[in-house]
């Protein structure tokens, strides 16, 4: 099963891009697990997943969070703002995807 973790500023656009990652992955045969959480919970969820996108709110945070992710080989990346704002789905799903080993 691949983990992929969202972090956003207050988990509300982005719980909607997590299901539409799900009905990508679903339509696929994909096993995945996909969740969102909030900036101030990164630190205690990281850990579990192999892969953290961050919303565009967020950005601004990838360089610290990554610092924090690095150690443990969990790669951070921003989501793209136009797959982001348009709610692509399927396109961040292949962009998680394309970051786990």
């Amino acid at each position: 099963m691949k983990k992929i973790m969202l972090c956003c500023a207050a988990d509300m656009s982005t719980s909607l891009l997590v299901k539409k990652m799900l009905a990508s992955a679903q339509e696929r045969g994909l096993d995945v697990e996909i969740k969102a959480f909030g900036a101030g919970e990164f630190d205690d969820q990281f850990e579990h997943y192999q892969v953290i996108l961050l919303g565009p709110q967020v950005k601004y945070m990838l360089s610290g969070l990554t610092q924090k992710a690095e150690p443990k080989g969990i790669p951070v990346a921003a989501i793209d703002m136009m797959d982001y704002g348009m709610q692509r789905g399927d396109k961040v799903l292949d962009f998680a995807l394309s970051l786990i080993d």
